[in-house]
């Protein structure tokens, strides 16, 4: 009897295909414990940066959806770029921690994870993964001299348009830069009214809209995209507008507390509504133009 007929054929485990991965993403994992934290005791506990928990809700969410498409993939690493990705990422966030810039830190785990892709799946992955992992941008924290570059335009701008559309209509009104001096009072625009705290919130909702649901339609989508930052405007004019109105008749006091934060709620309804208002605008004007197309092609047809 030979030596290959006494030893039986042994399948091979599917452990140590699958314990490579997971010790990669939960070493990357653990590293990003303190960052977490930082987040979740910082930025996002503002009005600013509120929405970044759901930012990860979100992703992980399409990367549920996109699981049958994940089971296909033929796994092909890439481990060059891959080791790349995941070094430069973890150097980023090394130097970022050290240096306290919690914005970097949190951009770095970006790099990290499609190196932990890469390295674990390949190039076939990383393509299903793309959106969910770029939809993580919007959970990362602007950097200030960022915010305060727009914001201060924005309040002008909203500003002087408030002015002069009431001034248009008869009300005793006059601006400053960012004072607003209306009857007998005199009101300063915060930064919390140049608006720049919904578009970030409203960006990150349009998008994941644009993709999970209007994806298909390119120019519907981009429209859509694109309509972000003035509905944003529109909506923060038509804040400032009603409290400005507020102070006039019924005095400044009624702006501090309850007042003042239910027109920051609404100013996020009304900009949500006019993104989905605008949506639906879209799909009737492509409905129409799907319509038009058709009866031109039966012409052309009976012609």
């Amino acid at each position: 009897m030979a030596y290959s007929d006494s030893v039986k054929p042994r399948k091979l485990s599917p452990l140590p295909g699958v314990f490579w991965p997971i010790l990669l993403a939960g070493s990357c994992l653990l590293s990003y414990v303190p960052t977490i934290n930082g987040l979740v005791s910082g930025p996002w506990q503002t009005e600013q940066e509120g929405h970044g928990p759901l930012i990860l809700v979100a992703s992980l969410w399409l990367v549920w959806q996109s699981r049958e498409q994940l089971r296909a993939v033929h796994l092909s690493p890439a481990p060059a770029l891959g080791w790349t990705c995941l070094l430069l990422g973890l150097s980023l966030m090394f130097l970022a921690r050290t240096q306290d810039v919690l914005p970097a830190e949190a951009f770095s785990i970006i790099p990290v994870i499609i190196g932990c892709v890469l390295l674990s799946a390949g190039w076939s992955a990383l393509r299903i993964l793309a959106f969910p992992i770029g939809f993580l941008l919007f959970a990362v924290p602007v950097p200030d001299w960022i915010i305060d570059a727009a914001t201060v335009p924005l309040k002008v701008f909203i500003s002087d348009s408030v002015t002069r559309i009431l001034y248009a209509a008869g009300f005793p009104i006059a601006q400053n830069g960012v004072m607003i001096m209306i009857g007998s009072y005199q009101l300063l625009v915060k930064d919390a009214c140049s608006g720049m705290n919904s578009i970030f919130a409203l960006s990150a909702i349009g998008v994941f809209y644009a993709y999970a649901f209007r994806w298909k339609e390119k120019i519907r989508s981009l429209l859509l995209l694109a309509s972000i930052i003035p509905i944003t405007i529109l909506a923060n004019f038509i804040r400032v507008l009603t409290l400005v109105l507020i102070a006039y008749y019924g005095g400044p006091d009624l702006l501090e507390g309850m007042i003042h934060d239910l027109t920051g709620i609404g100013l996020f309804l009304v900009a949500v509504i006019l993104l989905f208002a605008l949506d639906s605008f879209l799909g009737v004007c492509v409905s129409l133009i799907g319509r038009w197309r058709r009866k031109q092609t039966e012409l052309a047809g009976h012609s």
